[in-house]
Formats: structure tokens, sequence, C-alpha cells
């Protein structure tokens, strides 16, 4: 997901944007996943040349991606769709300026308590951690340098670092991350009613629609197996005085007041699969080194005067 947060900063892809034949490429690559420079051009009805700097301005604003792919015959460029939304914030929180913001990132390794049930595993950049399907590895100490980690059902728990300046509040929390289902293998048709709950408070659920394998993710390393999970959807989850929202869609109504959260608060934060819920699809949390977007957890927290 690419957030935009004010509408001049969004300028580069509301003017990539701004052209029927640039719409038609992204649809291209939506419908056929990656195409290069040459199926794009014939599809299209254009020259290579009359293509290149339509593709260069859906790069410079982050719609699309374009990878060098090495064959026999020399090099040639793949293009893909690099996000799954895009978010505008017209209008800034008028509760804090930019000096009462306070971020930081968690790393997906960096969980204080699980309770998970197989399928299950996970893995740094260079290698697995132990062995799939068995929990026990959850507690190996390599575990803090996981770049990705799956379950079939359960939950896993983070502390988020809380540093803000004495006397402050805390009016709106924002989490992004990479997460997918997890399936037997992979499956783009895949649902899972992921539970998000902020200290013991539930906040809401999100249906991930499938556990993705189709492509390679584009930071997932080269040893990581084909017919495992590749990559997952950037999503934004953010708690505030209205209510809990996911990509700017409201899924519940539990606002930031309703956890009482200030300067003093340890802020725990679970993703959880139920044993009740309607899809149990298990959850996949890629972390930096896999994935599409090489983060982890990023937080960030709006503050102000108790």
């Amino acid at each position: 997901m690419l957030h935009i947060k004010n509408l001049e900063e969004g300028l580069p892809v509301l003017k990539a944007l701004g052209s029927e034949l640039r719409i038609s490429i992204i649809n291209l690559l939506l419908e056929h996943k990656e195409m290069n420079m040459n199926e794009l051009a014939s599809s299209l009805g254009i020259t290579n040349g009359a293509l290149t700097s339509h593709v260069k301005k859906l790069e410079d604003s982050g719609i699309i991606k374009i990878l060098t792919e090495y064959t026999g015959h020399g090099n040639q460029k793949i293009c893909r769709v690099n996000i799954d939304k895009i978010l505008i914030d017209i209008a800034t929180d008028e509760a804090a300026g930019e000096e009462n913001i306070y971020n930081t990132e968690v790393k997906v390794g960096h969980f204080s308590d699980y309770a998970i049930y197989p399928t299950c595993g996970l893995a740094t950049p260079d290698s697995l951690i132990g062995e799939v399907d068995d929990p026990r590895y959850f507690a190996h100490p390599d575990r803090i340098n996981a770049g990705i980690l799956w379950f079939m059902k359960g939950h896993i728990e983070y502390i988020i670092p809380n540093l803000l300046p004495a006397s402050q509040k805390i009016d709106q929390i924002t989490l992004s991350f990479e997460i997918s289902s997890e399936a037997p293998g992979v499956n783009n048709d895949w649902p899972s009613d992921i539970s998000f709950v902020m200290n013991d408070v539930l906040m809401g659920t999100w249906t991930s629609p499938g556990d993705y394998g189709d492509v390679r993710g584009i930071f997932t390393p080269d040893w990581w197996f084909p017919n495992w999970n590749q990559y997952g959807l950037l999503k934004m989850l953010v708690v505030n005085k209205k209510g809990t929202f996911i990509d700017g869609l409201k899924i519940s109504d539990v606002t930031v007041d309703q956890l009482n959260l200030n300067y003093k608060s340890t802020i725990r934060f679970k993703f959880m699969i139920k044993d009740d819920a309607e899809n149990v699809g298990g959850m996949t949390l890629f972390g930096s080194s896999f994935g599409n977007y090489n983060q982890d957890i990023k937080v960030r927290i709006q503050y102000s005067h108790m």
C-alpha cells in the first residue's frame, strides 16, 4: 500500500495516473502479473520508445517496479505492479503536529508471547530456524533474527516500545505490516480472519484473501523454497478517537480513548487467528528481507499533553 500523507507529496502519483495509456499499462500488469517491455508495447500497439517515458513515470511514482532479468540473449526489463492500494490523506490530523509524532519499528522476531499451532515456522534471511511445524522453535534464541513467521491458528504478541516524553497521552496509533494467510503450500484464494488485539482489547478483524506464491517476493531470499509463501499485502491499521480502521475502512468502534494509553503504558499488540473464526486460514508475517516491502512492523504514535 502506498500511503500519501498530503496532496503535495502525492503529486507524482496523481500525474502518473493522469493518462489513459498509463492506466492501460497498470491494467495489463494486473492481468498478467508481470510483462516485459516488448510484451507491453505489443499489447498497447505502440513502439518501445513511446512506452519508455510512460513506464518511467509509473516507476518514479512507485506504482510499478522494474526488474532486470538476465537471459541467454542479454537483459530484459520486467515490469510488475508494486502496490495493492493507494491511500491519500487530504487533511492532516488536528490533534498533533509533526513535532508530536513518535516513530518506531518492531522486528518480526521480537515477539514477547505466543501460542501457535501448525502449520508453523520461522526463518532468518539466511535459513530456517529449527524444523517447520514444531512450535517449540518459536522459543529458539535465533527467533530475534527472524524475517518471516507463519502459523495456522493461535496468536503472537509484541510489546511496542513506548518512549514518549513525560506527561503525554496517545491520540492515535498507526501500524503497518506485510501480511497474508497461511495455506498448505501456497494458495492465492485462501481466506483467513486475522484479528488484532491491543492490551487485551479486540480492535477488529480483517480477512486476508490468500497466501501468495505466484511470483517470488521482491526481497525474498534466493534460497527460499519456490512453493512457499512469497509475499503479502501491506496493510495499515489505525486506532484513533473515531474508531479502528484498516486502510481507511472502519473495522470497529474501538477508540484509542478506550485503550487509555499514555507515556507510562505498556503497549501490547497481538495478531490472532481465533479458533471459532469463520475462516481459519492462518497468517504469515513478513519482515525485512522477505516479501515485497522490506520492512518489519512500523509504528507511528501521535500524542499530546495530558
